[in-house]
């Protein structure tokens, strides 16, 4: 990305570039004029195919339209010393290429056999084949990362085990997933493999060894259990799974210190006194009170109260409208995020399914544009294909080592991973509530279209819809009425 423009001073240059007319200081002069150094650096990057068929930097202008050395006369050196290619010269005669993966081969290469191991020649091969090879510059300089390549490098060969074993963190995270992105490593369910991380070293927490054990007990044979019966743990099923093994320990500890009593002793009167005393989200000891019910370690008629479903907040009718008007015209919104809110406002799509959504869903052509949510394809009109049609055409977060062969729409910011549902509902809550927008369009939704279709098109259980159906008062018998009507 090319630096800011400082303020012209006429008064100090008062000689203008020939490129831009600009007041800057003047670097070179070339057969079309002296020119400053910001048109100086923009030539070095300037790449294409000159109007005589040659195919590399095009520095110079001919007949106002970028043209190459011979063609020009411009003299400039773009000649690599290492690979020979025209690019901008970034050190000792090499492009920012060169520079790049001689700079991680020196990171990667074991110090005690002084070879760099095949898993680890991956990341080279990745970084150099870059788009921007500047900025995979700017994040291999960095100390931390360094750091990192350092210690991998000491080791020929590389298992998961080993990563973990590294400082946690970003930097880690992002290696690992380069590594699997690239085939180095085989894939595997980073959420499952956090919570395990983050359970183990939450149940430190815990008083007393009796709940201890317990509580191992429930995060194995329930939590992690159910987690591993899912073919991808959801970024949702994650967070739940934290509150509640959170939620546990400080409930047994609540026990343990506050009534000094244990599970095995637990009465009606313990749960009451824990739900109303604290937040709702005391709530989520259910899921240990009725594994503790089946496992008869307590007896079999305590209960919980449990969230009444039914109570979350829709959003209004007007307000959608004004949403609507908001995403599909505001161009100063980013246009994934005009897509993601066309989609919750529209059609209804929870953010997990819309996170998750690959290119192979979606198929633009010059006339339309169409999205399948449900092995249904569905048209999006004009001007709701917009922002579909603007990501398309600009590769979002796709210029980097990271996505290589990405499917994802929504490319996240780890290697080979799509944005997480978290990240989009934050970006959307000034203009949104993800939630509450979706159950409004459902509310609406429900009221004019029939339950199967709506099912069939997007995706949602027909059980599911048919409560929708019945908050809003309208079922599908009341809406072939009113249609005969």
């Amino acid at each position: 990305m090319a630096r800011p423009r400082k303020p012209e001073n006429p008064a100090l240059w008062p000689e203008q570039c020939a490129r831009c007319r600009g007041h800057y200081p003047l670097v070179a002069n070339w057969p079309d004029g002296t020119i400053c150094g910001y048109c100086y650096q923009a030539a070095k990057r300037t790449v294409g195919i000159c109007a005589c068929g040659h195919q590399g930097v095009l520095p110079g202008i001919v007949n106002d339209r970028p043209a190459c050395r011979p063609r020009s006369g411009v003299t400039l050196n773009v000649d690599c010393v290492a690979c020979g290619d025209e690019a901008e010269i970034y050190s000792g005669g090499k492009c920012q290429r060169c520079v790049l993966g001689d700079t991680a081969a020196q990171l990667l290469t074991n110090p005690d056999t002084g070879v760099v191991a095949p898993q680890l020649q991956v990341i080279i091969d990745a970084l150099t084949a870059m788009r921007r090879p500047n900025s995979g510059l700017t994040w291999i300089r960095q100390s931390h990362i360094q750091k990192v390549l350092r210690q991998l490098a000491r080791h020929p060969t590389l298992t998961h085990e080993l990563v973990d074993q590294l400082p946690t963190g970003r930097t880690t995270n992002y290696i690992r997933g380069l590594l699997v992105a690239h085939g180095a490593l085989p894939s595997r369910d980073e959420r499952l493999a956090r919570f395990l991380g983050w359970a183990e070293i939450a149940q430190q927490r815990i008083a007393t060894d009796e709940h201890r054990k317990a509580i191992a007990r429930f995060i194995r044979w329930a939590l992690e259990r159910r987690l591993r019966s899912m073919e991808t743990v959801t970024d949702s099923a994650f967070l739940r799974a934290k509150q509640t093994t959170t939620v546990t320990i400080d409930f047994c500890n609540w026990l343990t210190t506050e009534h000094n009593t244990s599970i095995e002793h637990v009465t009606q009167a313990h749960i009451d006194l824990w739900q109303s005393t604290g937040p709702t989200t005391r709530e989520h000891i259910l899921r240990f009170i009725r594994w503790a019910i089946k496992t008869r370690l307590i007896p079999s008629d305590l209960v919980v109260t449990p969230h009444r479903r039914g109570t979350a907040p829709r959003l209004p009718s007007a307000e959608q409208n004004a949403v609507i008007e908001q995403v599909v015209h505001q161009q100063t919104l980013h246009p994934r995020d005009r897509f993601v809110a066309i989609l919750i406002i529209v059609f209804a799509q929870r953010v997990e399914d819309i996170a998750a959504l690959t290119w192979d869903q979606v198929t633009i052509t010059s006339d339309a544009v169409s999205i399948n949510l449900a092995g249904m394809s569905i048209d999006m009109p004009s001007p709701l294909d917009e922002p579909i049609r603007l990501l398309a055409a600009t590769n979002y977060n796709g210029q980097t080592a990271a996505h290589p062969n990405s499917p994802w729409v929504f490319r996240g910011y780890g290697a080979g991973t799509h944005i997480t549902p978290t990240y989009l509902r934050n970006r959307l809550r000034p203009l949104l509530g993800a939630l509450e927008a979706r159950l409004g369009t459902l509310n609406e939704l429900t009221q004019t279209t029939p339950i199967a279709v709506l099912a069939e098109a997007l995706g949602y259980n027909p059980q599911t819809l048919e409560a929708h159906a019945r908050a809003s008062a309208s079922t599908y018998s009341r809406y072939i009425a009113t249609r005969l009507d």
